[in-house]
């Protein structure tokens, strides 16, 4: 599964028919789309994982004339990510914000991990599991003062969903 960063923010629109169209002619193989926010579902030949976020790196920025960030995960690890609970369940259930999940290009090293977990308040709870940063805000996303340039800087680029997207991905997909 690949999720894409950026799409259709702005003046950057693409209809899920036209991203799947894009898949498809990168040679992808039942291509299906989640909502309007670049979730993309595919089937593809065995290749690293590099080499497949290259491939559809290269491809879209040449289709779509921007670069689009590409986050793959494999339904097993999106199963994964959806089994979380990063949190307790008071917490979450208490919390007026939405669960959050940043999904991340490489496991975060040890430093990186430690300066990100600081940025931690009481109204903004973090915790970091393999390639993911979830984040529960205490209201909406952008009332909260959390210093995202710092987790970016710390972290390098990431593309967020809410726990509920990636839940119903892995229903209906893994």
């Amino acid at each position: 599964m690949a999720f894409l960063r950026g799409m259709n923010l702005g003046k950057r629109r693409i209809k899920n028919e036209e991203l799947r169209a894009e898949f498809e002619a990168l040679g992808f193989a039942d291509v299906a789309t989640f909502r309007a926010s670049g979730n993309v579902i595919f089937g593809a030949p065995k290749q690293s994982e590099g080499a497949l976020t290259k491939t559809i790196e290269s491809g879209l920025g040449d289709a779509l004339g921007y670069e689009v960030p590409v986050f793959l995960r494999s339904c097993a690890e999106v199963a994964a990510i959806a089994a979380q609970e990063p949190f307790p369940a008071a917490a979450v259930a208490a919390s007026k914000g939405k669960l959050q999940v940043t999904m991340l290009a490489k496991k975060p090293t040890a430093a990186a991990r430690k300066r990100v977990l600081s940025l931690a308040t009481d109204d903004d709870g973090l915790a970091i599991a393999a390639r993911e940063l979830f984040w529960l805000p205490s209201g909406g996303t952008l009332e909260s003062e959390l210093d995202h340039k710092a987790i970016a800087k710390a972290l390098g680029v990431g593309t967020q969903r809410t726990m509920g997207t990636i839940e119903q991905i892995a229903s209906k997909h893994c």
